[in-house]
């Protein structure tokens, strides 16, 4: 070792930080520094996190400023920011340790100037309109007369008033209203809830549902309408099963739910004008459609009175027309008996000519006798007469004027079907009377005293005598109880039952009467 060798270097004087000693001076000397401050930007990268945290960028030509605003203040934001919006963020800069980083929590956003919010509005509506929610298509007509109308609005301003009044002058009508805020951060979900909440509501409910909803709101400026741009109204809006009327700001104001409604009105006023018709003039054209009627009543009346007057003239009278048929009629008649006497004469000249023979018509006679004996016998007694009776016309039977032959086979089917007839009758008959005796027997059944004994009564007899009375009791030879299940014979009297007992009982012993007790003197 050199005698003049340097040694090395000492500790010294310096003070030893630690980390966490560094990020806590690092994090006062900023946040005392600058404490609340407004940043103008253009919001970069959005991130909504699970937690309901939002981060995103704050940047301008060179630098980038982390963001981030808790769930807390998310709520109370009066606008959302959006990727490459120009936005003034109100916040504290504070740090972030464990990543050596700082960064802004934000409390408020707005939009920085009336421009960007112009901008910002229409990039909305060019992707909503890409959607299709703005289509003409599906916008629905609105109807004639509603009977219930619901109008979302502040309760307490002027628009209220005036479409209750422009309605009472119009058609008055039965009006739901549902209170909002037309304005600030609760303005957007209050009126999709307003919106969703009428469309909810069952029609025949407690409470009806309308049939034509009214968004209303004054007007102002882009800031105080800025809620009736928001995506959720505007797809509350197109999403609604109820024909919907967008009446916010004055005709120079526009809105995103202009666009998404079925129909939109300048002013409230001209909404409630929208909505229903006038009443006067319905009442004057029912009136004039009433008199147009009557009068058309009358003239179409009129010319097809005149047209049947006319018609009337060119007919023939009825006696006209009449008198050539009579006239044939009278000609008939007179020539009708001499007819039907030359035709009589023919036909016993013709048969006079048909060789008879006596065998063959007993034959007949013979064949239908056996016949009717053999359907006879299946009737019932009570058409037995009937049939004697036609065996007798056939046996006084002679031959008529036509030909054997065909008045044997017009008799064969005559007989034919009577015997079917009969059978029929007698078939019917057994029937009838087979039901009657069936019902008799049901009612039989129904009011006999053996109904009465199922249900616990009792029947009390002296041999073919029914007792009903204590005296006949007391002076019966032989008491006899019946039951549902059979008779029974009382002790003393017989005893036991009508199945083990004798034919015959001695008459009942009278009770001994006790001995009399002496005296004791």
């Amino acid at each position: 070792m050199e005698l003049f060798e340097d040694e090395g270097p000492g500790p010294g004087n310096a003070h030893d930080y630690s980390v966490g000693e560094i990020t806590g001076a690092v994090k006062r000397v900023i946040e005392g520094e600058f404490g609340r401050v407004r940043v103008r930007g253009e919001v970069g990268r959005v991130t909504h996190a699970r937690s309901g945290h939002l981060y995103f960028d704050l940047k301008d030509e060179r630098n980038t400023l982390s963001a981030v605003s808790w769930k807390g203040q998310v709520a109370r934001l009066s606008h959302m920011p959006e990727e490459g919006m120009e936005v003034i963020a109100t916040g504290k800069v504070t740090t972030f340790g464990p990543q050596s980083r700082y960064q802004l929590t934000v409390e408020d956003i707005a939009p920085a100037g009336a421009g960007a919010l112009m901008a910002m509005l229409e990039k909305r509506r060019k992707s909503l309109e890409g959607e299709g929610l703005f289509a003409a298509e599906r916008k629905r007509p609105l109807p004639y007369l509603p009977q219930v109308i619901g109008v979302i609005t502040s309760p307490t301003g002027a628009v209220i008033r005036d479409i209750l009044h422009r309605l009472a002058d119009r058609f008055p009508r039965h009006v739901l209203v549902w209170p909002v805020a037309v304005q600030g951060q609760t303005c957007a979900p209050e009126v999709v809830r307003a919106i969703e909440g009428f469309n909810a509501l069952q029609p025949g409910g407690p409470i009806p549902r309308p049939d034509v909803l009214i968004v209303a709101r004054g007007g102002g400026s882009v800031e105080d309408l800025w809620g009736f741009n928001e995506e959720a109204v505007v797809r509350a809006a197109a999403a609604s099963g109820i024909p919907l009327i967008s009446a916010v700001g004055h005709e120079t104001d526009i809105t995103l739910i202009d666009h998404a409604s079925d129909r939109r009105a300048p002013t409230p006023t001209a909404a409630a004008e929208m909505a229903v018709p006038v009443r006067a003039d319905l009442m004057r054209a029912v009136e004039q459609l009433g008199l147009r009627l009557a009068a058309g009543t009358e003239a179409a009346v009129t010319r097809r009175r005149q047209r049947l007057a006319d018609i009337a003239r060119a007919l023939p009278r009825p006696e006209a027309l009449l008198a050539t048929p009579r006239q044939r009629l009278d000609i008939a008649g007179e020539r009708l008996p001499g007819a039907l006497t030359r035709v009589v004469d023919r036909k016993q000249l013709a048969l006079a000519r048909v060789p008879l023979s006596p065998g063959l018509l007993t034959r007949v006679r013979e064949g239908a006798a056996a016949r009717l004996d053999r359907v006879s016998s299946r009737l019932a007694p009570g058409l037995q007469t009937v049939v004697t009776a036609r065996r007798h016309r056939l046996e006084r039977l002679r031959l008529s004027p036509q030909p054997l032959e065909r008045q044997v086979t017009d008799g064969r089917a005559r007989l034919a079907r009577a015997a079917e007839r009969l059978e029929g009758a007698e078939r019917r008959l057994a029937e009838r009377r087979q039901g009657r005796l069936e019902s008799a027997a049901r009612l039989l059944e129904t009011l006999s005293y053996k109904a009465t004994l199922q249900r616990g009564y009792a029947v009390v007899r002296d041999g073919e005598r029914v007792i009903t009375t204590t005296a006949a009791a007391a002076t019966a030879e032989r008491l006899e109880i019946e039951f549902a299940d059979g008779r029974f014979v009382p002790e003393g009297d017989g005893g036991g039952s009508d199945s083990g007992g004798s034919g015959g009982s001695p008459r009942r012993k009278p009770a001994p009467k006790p001995p009399e007790q002496g005296s004791l003197f």
